[in-house]
């Protein structure tokens, strides 16, 4: 697929995420952003924002790019994803890198897109796969394109699987083998990366309903073998139009994804962490997301449920586990199955 087709299979499954509380207003705000007063939001996150508060300027470019107490302006939302991400904010840097890429700036998206993927980002690494393999403003490098793109397919990317079973056409055997051996080494390193972004940020709750899946693209085959390039979407076979999302959460930063399939590891006994995968005003959303994603995730189910009140919240928390590796592991296995996920040291 050449680069300018990527975006139409992706941009609509960019989840919104409201950044934590690093002060009251700022959880006022996302308060007041779930209950649908989107002008009380923005205005209480502006002044915090403007002070170079991280989570504020990252939810102020989330309005922005939805249009939501704000006029939609991409230009203003890449404005302060930038700001966001300038201080270590990675869920911002991740929507700032996708957000350039899908305005044109492709050039200018790629440093931000190659530090999303080593962070496990699914859509990162498949535009960035798909541009090692066309040499397409990256060098061409299969082996590292069939890794990532390895790794986007592992944690349900479905046009991430369709361009690998392409890419099976035209990547010799050896290289195809260094690439799965990258991928193994990428989804070790992704683990670490996610705990680095986590420690680097303050811990809050995820506000948020589990999304729908990212919609399947239909892809014609392949061009022929002496010119390979990923395949795009024809004007006669249109790819189906992915599912726009409208769920709100509050997450600190991105979940790593599963290093294979969306499989929990072994629940531990005891242990100081726990996994958080939402806070909801009422109970019953909680477990609602909690038995759906029991049927996703392979293993899920035994852990130990905990709903914790904390005023008006109910907080959706599974464990125990043993270190933040593990809670990573099983955050990574959630997010592969459409949902998000952060660790917790209790």
């Amino acid at each position: 697929m050449h680069m300018k087709q990527i975006w139409g299979a992706l941009a609509a499954a960019t989840m919104l995420s409201l950044a934590p509380p690093a002060f009251a207003d700022v959880k006022a705000g996302v308060d007041a952003w779930q209950q649908g007063d989107y002008d009380k939001a923005v205005t209480l996150w502006r002044p915090l924002a403007q002070a170079g508060d991280p989570d504020a300027q990252f939810n102020m470019g989330q309005a922005h790019k939805l249009g939501r107490g704000v006029k939609a302006d991409m230009a203003s939302a890449i404005d302060w994803y930038r700001k966001a991400a300038a201080q270590g904010h990675a869920r911002a840097e991740d929507n700032l890198g996708l957000l350039m890429f899908q305005q044109g700036d492709r050039a200018g998206a790629l440093p931000y897109l190659q530090r999303s993927a080593a962070r496990g980002e699914p859509r990162a690494q498949y535009i960035v796969g798909t541009a090692l393999f066309n040499g397409d403003i990256a060098p061409k490098n299969w082996p590292r394109a069939y890794a990532l793109m390895t790794r986007a397919s592992a944690a349900g990317l479905a046009q991430a699987t369709a361009s690998l079973k392409q890419m099976d056409k035209y990547v010799p055997a050896d290289q195809r083998e260094q690439g799965l051996a990258m991928a193994r080494d990428m989804g070790q390193k992704e683990v670490a990366a996610l705990a680095e972004a986590n420690g680097r940020t303050s811990s809050a709750p995820v506000v948020r309903e589990g999304p729908p899946p990212l919609a399947t693209a239909a892809l014609p085959p392949a061009p022929d073998a002496e010119k390979p390039a990923l395949p795009k979407a024809s004007a006669k076979a249109k790819p189906a139009a992915p599912k726009a999302v409208a769920a709100v959460q509050q997450p600190k930063t991105p979940a790593a994804k599963a290093p294979r399939e969306a499989e929990a590891p072994r629940a531990a006994t005891s242990g100081g962490w726990r996994v958080q995968l939402g806070a909801f005003s009422e109970e019953g959303r909680a477990r609602a997301l909690w038995n759906s994603l029991r049927s996703k995730v392979s293993g899920l189910s035994t852990y130990q449920l905990f709903l914790v009140k904390g005023g008006a919240v109910t907080k959706l928390q599974a464990g125990p586990l043993a270190s933040n590796a593990e809670a990573a592991r099983l955050c990574g296995a959630i997010k592969a199955a459409g949902a998000d996920c952060m660790p917790r040291k209790m």
